[in-house]
């Protein structure tokens, strides 16, 4: 299998071989209160996000202001009955915020960067030297904005949430065509929470070598275990949405984390990028002290000079120090080349020829 290449954002290098890249994700919870978004950038540094992603949208930007059918949240989300344009418009983080939101995350050592919804926002990211571009995924299919975004010739992320195979590649051919530098791919399950059960996380190293690029999670689940378990199956980022408390409520913020669960989910991130190392059966430094338990050949009585080996005065058995358990077949009926005293750890040197 080939090593799917690095890309880079404001100088972190991202995929095979480095760190799992943690993006906490802000969206809509800051509940329009410029002090909560710089709390949670806060908390993200804290917390030992990598990243802080912000949404950059407004209502009329992403949707039209209309009551038609169309424009009603339909069954089977937590925003049913609603209309787009009132929820975007409670969703959004005012644009007049950005400023001093990437200022601040710099401050916390955090790379800021958005996902810009149409190309008015692609350019006042542009003015704030915006690093990098996330696509959503519900903008997959959007060949518009990614040729817009990938034209500042900064790296994408880009969601395959809702996306087919095909879709994600005509997405990832545009980026490229379109001189993105570097694009990386996040399975993800656009659903709100999303079912640990319909997650498919094998896709993320298919992905990888599908489309030669790092891949990660944008997830959606409750808890820890599914970002976690990405890790493992080789994720390079994870995105993860943050709240400073559920309770507040909002938009996204039932299935969002909160601070500490957050930082549990870092450590244990980083826990699972150390045990996933790589394919070895060489013994490790930390079991040297245990090879003493393995089982070898040891004389179980005296034996005369001359004595045939029988299974009445060779065993298997703890600790290791004698020949392996395996050639006892081949010792058995043989004679001692010497006496040899109970508690001897068999040689092959102890072997008559």
């Amino acid at each position: 299998m080939s090593i799917p290449p690095i890309i880079s954002i404001a100088g972190r290098q991202i995929g095979e071989g480095q760190p799992c890249f943690i993006i906490a994700e802000l969206s809509a919870n800051h509940g329009h209160k410029l002090s909560s978004a710089l709390e949670l950038i806060d908390a993200a540094a804290d917390a030992g996000a990598d990243a802080i992603k912000l949404q950059t949208y407004r209502a009329d930007t992403i949707t039209l202001d209309s009551d038609a059918p169309y424009f009603q949240i339909r069954k089977g989300t937590a925003w049913e009955g609603r209309r787009l344009y009132e929820l975007y418009e409670e969703a959004h983080t005012p644009w007049e915020w950005h400023a001093e939101l990437f200022a601040a995350a710099r401050k916390r050592g955090m790379i800021c960067f958005s996902s810009p919804f149409d190309a008015t926002a692609v350019d006042f990211l542009e003015g704030l030297g915006c690093p990098a571009y996330k696509i959503a995924s519900f903008e997959v299919v959007d060949h518009g904005l990614i040729r817009k975004a990938a034209g500042t010739g900064k790296p994408l992320i880009i969601s395959t949430g809702m996306a087919s195979e095909i879709e994600v590649e005509e997405a990832v051919t545009v980026a490229r065509n379109g001189g993105a530098k570097g694009v990386a791919l996040l399975k993800c399950v656009s659903a709100y929470p999303a079912p640990a059960a319909e997650m498919n996380l094998r896709t993320i190293p298919y992905l990888a070598e599908r489309f030669k690029c790092p891949a990660g999670l944008s997830d959606h689940t409750l808890g820890i275990a599914v970002p976690v378990t990405s890790v493992a199956l080789g994720g390079a980022i994870i995105e993860k949405h943050l709240t400073i408390r559920r309770s507040d409520g909002g938009p996204d913020s039932h299935f969002s984390l909160e601070p500490d669960e957050f930082k549990a989910m870092v450590e244990g991130v980083r826990i699972a990028e150390q045990a996933r190392g790589n394919a070895c059966f060489d013994l490790t430094p930390s079991q040297v002290p245990s090879s003493q338990f393995r089982r070898s050949l040891f004389v179980a009585s005296n034996i005369a000079e001359g004595e045939v080996f029988t299974e009445a005065n060779i065993r298997s058995v703890r600790p290791g120090d004698g020949l392996p358990p395996k050639h006892l077949d081949a010792i058995l009926g043989k004679r001692a080349a010497c006496a040899l005293s109970h508690g001897t750890p068999l040689r092959w040197e102890h072997v008559a020829s």
